[in-house]
Formats: C-alpha cells, structure tokens, sequence
C-alpha cells in the first residue's frame, strides 16, 4: 500500500499523484487528510483500491472504471458521475445528484442522500449499474432514469423515507423502497407495484452486500415491505416529436 497525504494539495496534484501511482502498478492507496478535493479517482482504469481518510469532494470517481472507492467519512456532490464500473462505499452521507449519467458499478450510501440522486442512470446490454442508500433519499429521485436499480433502504428511520417527484420522467430502470410511497410523491411517468420473486432475490443478493460492508444485519435490512417503483411507458415523451 502507498499513502498519499492530501492535506493542503490541491486537488489537480493530489489527482496526479494518484493517477501516477496507478500507472506504475499500486492495488492499494490510502489518502489521508483530505479535504474537499474534486475529482478523486475520475478516469481512473483497473483493479485499484483507494481507501479516503477525510471527505472527499465533487465528483467523486467520475468517469471510474474498475477501481474499488472506500470512503471513511461522508462524501459530497455528484459522486459516480457517469461511472462505468467499480465499487464506491461511503461510510457516512451524502450529498445530491449521486450516480448521474451512472452506466455500470456499484454505489453504497450508509446514511441519507440528497437531492435528484440517480438521475439519468441507465443501462447497456450486461451492464446494469445498482445504487444503494441505506437511510432516506430526497425529491427526484430517479429522474430521467433509463436504466439500472436504485435501492432505498430507510435504515436511518427518517420520514418520510423518498420526498417528492420519485420517477419523474423515468423510461427505464427500477427503484425499490422499503416503506410507503403515496401517489403524490412519484411523478407520473412512474408506476409503483409490488415485488414479484425475481424482485425479492435481486434485493437479497445486493442488500447482502450492503450488509457485508457495514455490518448492518440483513434480516433487519430486508425487514418491512419493499414497493417498486418502475416507468409508465418507455416513450414518455413521445407525443412531443413529429415521428
């Protein structure tokens, strides 16, 4: 392992410094004291750890493909920007638009998130990116989502546990929540449903995993009544062009 300490570097060194560490072959990075700095781990390819001692800033691991992303404290803004592949966790919260434009990987939130988080996620043939928030997500939740899971656990036992507009505009992808969605809360291009078999292995294997992460006890996880919240029509907005 390789320690990079970030305090007081700003953040176009501190990215150097990683991205020079990666190409010459380190699998295990530790960054301590860091303090805002953007774009940590953004276009960063392979098999990389790189563990966050600190809160890292915005956009976190965009454009990330392959590496591991360990965050030990909360985290900001617009993390897994368009990510392709990888793993972030965060031991703590986090802020808005997680998983923008997010086309493969693996988010775990521990906390709550903020605002128009998984918007625009989508999916491409076996690349199915999967968002998981173990307390509370805000309004627009899903917007424009083309693809992929959002899973809202509601752990924190904050209410209410999504706020407003959930879905809207949403033409692809799934979004499961444990606890009540009223129909006020959703926009109407998404529908809520309830779970069918495929839906409740699908939770078990990812929830399982958020659990492994950080300790969390699956049956308590999986307790309660999860809802799903899937798109209306897949052409949404169809009406509005000429063909």
């Amino acid at each position: 392992m390789i320690e990079i300490d970030a305090k007081g570097l700003h953040y176009r060194e501190l990215n150097r410094r990683i991205k020079r560490a990666v190409a010459e072959g380190e699998k295990e990075i530790l960054l301590k004291n860091v303090n805002g700095q953007r774009y940590i781990g953004g276009g960063v390819k392979g098999k990389v750890k790189i563990i966050i001692e600190g809160v890292p800033g915005n956009d976190l691991a965009a454009f990330m493909d392959g590496p591991t992303i360990i965050v030990k404290s909360n985290a900001q803004d617009c993390i897994g920007n368009t990510m392709n592949d990888g793993v972030i966790v965060v031991h703590g919260h986090a802020g808005d638009i997680l998983g923008y434009g997010m086309r493969g990987g693996k988010i775990f939130i521990r906390d709550d998130v903020g605002y128009r988080v998984g918007i625009h996620m989508k999916a491409y043939k076996e690349k199915k990116p999967v968002l998981i928030v173990g307390g509370v997500g805000r309004d627009f939740l899903g917007e424009y989502m083309a693809g992929g899971a959002i899973i809202i656990l509601g752990l924190s036992r904050r209410k209410p546990v999504v706020g407003h507009y959930i879905g809207t505009g949403m033409h692809g992808g799934t979004i499961y929540v444990r606890g009540p969605v009223e129909k006020h809360q959703h926009g109407r291009e998404a529908v809520v449903e309830p779970l069918d078999g495929s839906d409740e292995k699908f939770l078990e294997t990812h929830v399982s995993e958020f659990c492994r992460y950080f300790n969390f006890n699956l049956d308590e996880a999986m307790g309660g009544k999860f809802l799903k919240l899937i798109p209306s029509t897949y052409r949404p907005y169809g009406k509005i062009y000429a063909y």
